[in-house]
């Protein structure tokens, strides 16, 4: 291929006849053009011929020619993405190889919906319990709960529960779906004999089972199984129970925090630390409770065995309060017992607990509380 280009001090730029000018001569790699800061082919043509242009050049000489030969093959240079149009060759980049991410189940089996709420309002309620879960604005709902009646078939046997997820709400679901029925099953393998030690296996099996999962996060709890006239309680973490015995609260379990000099002296004897950070006790400058299910990551520190109470029923106690800490953060255990008992017991003809539970939320909230809240009243005179 050729290109034929006029000198401009030739006669070919007088008003005599034009030369004719064939699209071969717009060359759109030229360097003679005005948009030549910007090349778009693909290929470099180079000049094997450049004339002088000078003043001193005659109008009468002759058309001087200046040909342009397309370079062989060997000779092309690949251009990509320069806007200075460089003739060095630039190698495209190889696209690295896809990665293989793993999904991981978070199926844990079918269980009634009354065990889990994950929405960001969730209520519920039977004839023995109601129960009203609110998300908080820290993320999605990490709270759980767990409802069982009629155990066994018998209407005076009974077990919830109350599940306050960090790190995610995995461990919060898994213990709302298993902690019941490891509980139990440890109840029926001791023939009802020693039930301290059946709550307290109930939660290290729960532990162990949800550590092999391979899961992040932990959640705190707190169940109360009513059977045979007693109500045992148990915890693990910072969610509580309150009974209300005569419109007098009274706290059946104690908050596992690394403030409380056992929890720490514990902590420390281990091998771990316990530190205050803007007025918070935290196990190694991260978590704020001490025992709880999961937590793989500070399991050396962060148990899950259980503080277990065994109360017997009677007709002083009215009912009792399980709650996550977004309750109990923010209003005090005779204020919960005050808000909550002239909608449970009293003259009232129908005691409304669901509403007594929402009245709760909406005070913590109502004092700055910002975390996820869950409370279940269990009407426990249904069980005497």
């Amino acid at each position: 291929m050729s290109c034929t280009v006029a000198i401009s001090n030739s006669p070919a730029f007088s008003p005599a006849p034009r030369v004719p000018m064939t699209s071969s001569l717009l060359c759109r790699s030229a360097s003679f053009s005005s948009s030549s800061s910007s090349c778009k082919s693909s290929e470099t043509l180079t000049l094997t011929k450049f004339p002088s242009f000078t003043s001193s050049s005659s109008p009468s000489s002759q058309l001087k020619n200046l040909r342009i030969q397309k370079p062989s093959p060997a000779q092309i240079s690949l251009v990509r993405n320069s806007a200075e149009c460089s003739t060095s060759p630039i190698l495209k980049r190889k696209r690295p190889a896809r990665l293989d991410i793993p999904v991981v189940s978070t199926n844990f089996g079918n269980f009634p919906a009354t065990t889990v709420a994950a929405a960001d309002f969730v209520e519920a309620e039977g004839d023995e319990y109601s129960v009203c879960c609110k998300r908080g604005r820290r993320g999605a709902m990490e709270d759980r709960y767990s409802a069982f009646v009629n155990l066994q078939g018998d209407s005076k046997q009974g077990m919830f529960g109350v599940f306050d997820g960090h790190g995610g709400a995995k461990a919060a679901e898994f213990a709302a779906e298993h902690l019941n029925k490891n509980i139990m099953d440890e109840l029926a393998r001791r023939k009802d004999e020693d039930v301290v030690e059946a709550l307290k296996n109930g939660y290290l099996k729960t532990d162990s089972e949800f550590l092999s999962q391979e899961f992040r996060g932990g959640s705190c709890c707190v169940t109360a199984l009513i059977r045979k006239g007693n109500l045992v309680v148990s915890n693990a973490g910072d969610c509580r129970a309150v009974v209300s015995r005569g419109g007098i609260a009274e706290a059946l379990t104690s908050d596992h925090k690394p403030s409380r000099k056992d929890e720490k002296d514990r902590i420390e004897t281990s091998g771990g630390y316990v530190d205050c950070s803007n007025g918070v006790w935290r196990i190694h400058g991260s978590l704020a409770v001490s025992r709880g299910i999961g937590d793989r990551y500070l399991k050396q520190w962060v148990i899950s065995e259980p503080e277990t109470k065994v109360v017997e029923l009677n007709p002083e106690l009215e009912f009792l309060v399980l709650a996550s800490d977004g309750l109990w953060d923010k209003v005090s255990n005779q204020e919960v017992v005050d808000t909550a008992r002239p909608l449970c017991t009293g003259g009232i003809s129908k005691p409304q607990p669901l509403l007594a539970s929402k009245k709760l939320i909406d005070l913590a909230v109502s004092r700055g509380s910002v975390d996820d809240t869950s409370v279940m009243i269990i009407q426990l005179q249904q069980f005497c």
